[in-house]
């Protein structure tokens, strides 16, 4: 809705991340392993190197459109990788974290609903996305998209940027 109301494209992570991990090395078998071996936490840990490198890419690869990453694409432990975020991040204006609520374990409880088959370790997973600080850190602005329709959200989030500029 936003890059429609903006005229501008979008551009996802979720649709391009893994052909930027298969340029650093990234590895299907390798990544079964951790996911084998140390569930989704595994997984998420062995992501977190080819997520830094792919938000790189992506604002390398395209301009004028509205980026969209995924949930772990804003979340880094390790400082080195974070840092290399934010100041990738630095230069846009308009760095937006939705989330259904100001009250974290209430948005805990709408995602969890809108997830249902979702396993209690991806839940666990998806907490850790939701407390983390690197998502309030790299963010300008927040939107809170509870009781609102997705083109009240995209509504207030213009009335933001257009305040910002």
């Amino acid at each position: 809705l936003l890059s429609k109301k903006l005229g501008l494209p979008r551009r996802s992570m979720d649709e391009v991340r893994w052909k930027y991990y298969e340029e650093i090395g990234y590895d299907r078998d390798i990544a079964r392993k951790k996911r084998t071996e140390g569930g989704s936490w595994g997984l998420y840990r062995y992501w977190k190197p080819f997520d830094a490198y792919g938000v790189k890419r992506l604002l390398a690869d395209f301009r004028d459109c509205v980026f969209d990453f995924g949930g772990g694409h804003s979340v880094y432990e390790d400082e080195g990788l974070f840092e290399q975020v934010r100041e990738l991040l630095a230069p846009y204006a308009h760095v937006i974290l939705l989330l259904p609520s100001p009250d974290l374990d209430e948005s805990l409880q709408i995602l969890n609903a809108r997830a249902d088959s979702t396993s209690a370790e991806q839940r666990e997973v998806n907490e850790h996305f939701l407390r983390h600080h690197s998502n309030y850190d790299l963010a300008k602005l927040i939107v809170y998209t509870k009781d609102k329709t997705p083109e009240e959200t995209c509504e207030e989030i213009l009335n933001q940027i257009r305040g910002q500029a």
